[in-house]
């Protein structure tokens, strides 16, 4: 059973409950004023907050919000999009914020490459023992502050390190890193607040 303490960010700005054995990232190296970052002490999962320019035009639906939520997943992973496989994207309900505020929330797998045959031009890459990195990504659309903020859970599934046969997301099967992190992003879904809103005006 996870254990969890309610946590202040971006210097008390915001405030949520986060798994008591996560660590602050920035106390061991430093992290983007528009960031904060938690990583797991006991494994290799991590939880980045991250106060972003709003994308999109005016309004919100689920058009408007699904580009959205999509262009930010595309700056997350960068150009390698082709080994990224969203699972499902479902409305989120954030418990201490306006039922205005339109949130969602997308669970996705980013798959590793595999390292290329060497050619005599191209030496090999370094073979990856991350089978593949889990991602729930959730998207709070802000528009009266212009921001997009972005809560990402990411869970490396690292050879070895978790039971292959328990993690089948075709089939529906989760395993146990997935799990907790759904747990992790329900109970900040339901502690997140925002004690001052000048945060957006000042990142």
């Amino acid at each position: 059973m996870t254990t969890f303490k309610s946590t202040p960010l971006y210097g008390g700005a915001l405030i949520c409950d986060l798994p008591a054995n996560f660590a602050d990232v920035s106390l061991i190296r430093q992290v983007p004023d528009h960031q904060e970052a938690y990583i797991d002490k006991d494994g290799f999962t991590s939880i980045i907050f991250d106060i972003n320019e709003r994308v999109g035009g005016p309004g919100s639906g689920a058009e408007i919000d699904g580009r959205a939520l999509t262009t930010h997943l595309e700056e997350l992973v960068g150009d390698d999009l082709e080994n990224v496989k969203v699972w499902n994207t479902t409305p989120t309900v954030f418990s201490r914020l306006d039922d205005e505020i339109p949130a969602y929330t997308l669970i996705a797998t980013h798959t590793t490459q595999k390292a290329d045959k060497p050619t005599d031009d191209k030496p090999q890459r370094p073979v990856s023992k991350t089978d593949f990195t889990a991602i729930i990504l959730t998207l709070v659309r802000l528009e009266n502050e212009k921001t997009d903020l972005l809560i990402t859970i990411n869970v490396p599934h690292i050879r070895g390190e978790y039971d292959e046969d328990d993690v089948d997301l075709q089939l529906g099967k989760q395993g146990k890193l997935i799990g907790d992190a759904v747990d992790y992003a329900a109970k900040i879904w339901e502690t997140f607040k925002v004690k001052d809103w000048g945060l957006f005006n000042e990142v």
